[in-house]
C-alpha cells in the first residue's frame, strides 16, 4: 500500500477578508488568492496526502483563532502552529487560550515579523515561556534558516531542553563560501543534530539552478545526502510549504523529488519521513481513518 503522508507545512490565508492579510503581498499574484483546506484537499487527493499541519503566516493574534476555526471544519488539518510572542506579559494567558484546543501544537518564532531570537534570549521571561512550552509538550517551529538562527536554536535547546524544535526549510539555507561561515554552519548543525528534541523539515527543496528549476532528484541529491548524514532517519520530516511552493512548481513536482529520495531508502525510512517522525515532533491529532497511527 502507498505510504500515507502528513504534510507538516502548509499556510492558510484568505485575501478576501475585509481586513485583508498581512501576507502574502498583492504583488505576489501567483499566491495572492484564497489558500484554504478545501482547495488543499482537492489538489492533493490523488497524491497520498492524508493530513496537514498549518504553520502561521500572520502576526495578528486573532488569526490563531481564525485558523483553528477552519481546522475545526476540515479534518485534513491535524494540527496548527500559531503565532505568539514568548516573553510578553500576556503570553501565558494567550497560550492557555489557544492550547486548550488540542489542534494547537505550538508556535513559530524566528527572524520574521521584526523579531530577533538572539536579543530575546537575553530576556529571562522569554526563556521561561519557552520552558513552559516544553513542559506542555508543545513545539517551536523556526523560520527561514540562517547561520545565526541555527546557532540561536542550539542555544535554546541548552536553556529549554524539553522543548521540541523543528528547523523549517533547512534545504534552502545559503552558506557563504568563506571558511569561517562554513565552520559556523558545521558547528551549528553538529550541535542541533546531537539534541534529541530537534527535528528538521526537509521542505523548500526546489530551487532555480542555472536559470531553470529542475524536477528530478539528481541536482538536489547532494544537499539531501548531507542532511540525512547529519540528522539520520529519525529526525527528518516532510513539508510542502504550500502555497509558497507554487512559484517553484506544482504540488506533485514538489513532492516528487523528496518522494524519490526517501522511498529510495526503503519503506521504513520513507514512513519515518512522511509521517512517523512528525508524530514525535508535533504530537498531531488523528482525525480521519486514513490518517496513520492509533
Amino acid at each position: 500500500m502507498p505510504i500515507p503522508i502528513i504534510d507538516t507545512h502548509i499556510h492558510l490565508f484568505d485575501p478576501r477578508r475585509p481586513q485583508g492579510v498581512p501576507w502574502p503581498p498583492k504583488e505576489n499574484t501567483l499566491i495572492y488568492k484564497p489558500a484554504l483546506p478545501d482547495r488543499y484537499r482537492a489538489l492533493t487527493k490523488s497524491l497520498g496526502i492524508v493530513g496537514a499541519i498549518e504553520v502561521e503566516c500572520s502576526p495578528w493574534l486573532e488569526d490563531n483563532q481564525w485558523v483553528l476555526d477552519f481546522a475545526a471544519k476540515d479534518t485534513i488539518i491535524v494540527g496548527t502552529i500559531g503565532n505568539l510572542e514568548p516573553g510578553k506579559p500576556d503570553f501565558g494567558k494567550q497560550l492557555d487560550r489557544f492550547a486548550s484546543n488540542p489542534l494547537f501544537r505550538g508556535i513559530r518564532y524566528g527572524y520574521l515579523w521584526d523579531r530577533n531570537i538572539r536579543e530575546q534570549l537575553r530576556v529571562p521571561a522569554f526563556v521561561e515561556d519557552l520552558k513552559t512550552m516544553g513542559n506542555r509538550g508543545l513545539t517551536l517551529d523556526s523560520a527561514n534558516p540562517t547561520i545565526d538562527l541555527l546557532e540561536d536554536l542550539a542555544d535554546i535547546t541548552d536553556r529549554a531542553p524539553l522543548l521540541k524544535i523543528v528547523v523549517d526549510h533547512l534545504p534552502k539555507i545559503v552558506v557563504p563560501g568563506d571558511a569561517p561561515s562554513k565552520a559556523r554552519y558545521a558547528a551549528a548543525i553538529k550541535r542541533l543534530a546531537a539534541r534529541p528534541n530537534v527535528y528538521v523539515k526537509v521542505s523548500a527543496v526546489l530551487s532555480k539552478i542555472n536559470g531553470s528549476i529542475p524536477y528530478t532528484l539528481a541536482p538536489y541529491k547532494n544537499k539531501l545526502d548531507a542532511l540525512y548524514a547529519a540528522f539520520g532517519p529519525d529526525k527528518l520530516i516532510y513539508g510542502s510549504d504550500w502555497p509558497n511552493s507554487d512559484p517553484l512548481g506544482n504540488y506533485a513536482q514538489v513532492l516528487g523529488v523528496v518522494r524519490e529520495y526517501f522511498e529510495g531508502k526503503g519503506k521504513d525510512v520513507a514512513e519515518k519521513y512522511f509521517w512517523r517522525n512528525s508524530v514525535n515532533a508535533y504530537g498531531w491529532i488523528k482525525r480521519e481513518k486514513s490518517q496513520p497511527g492509533t
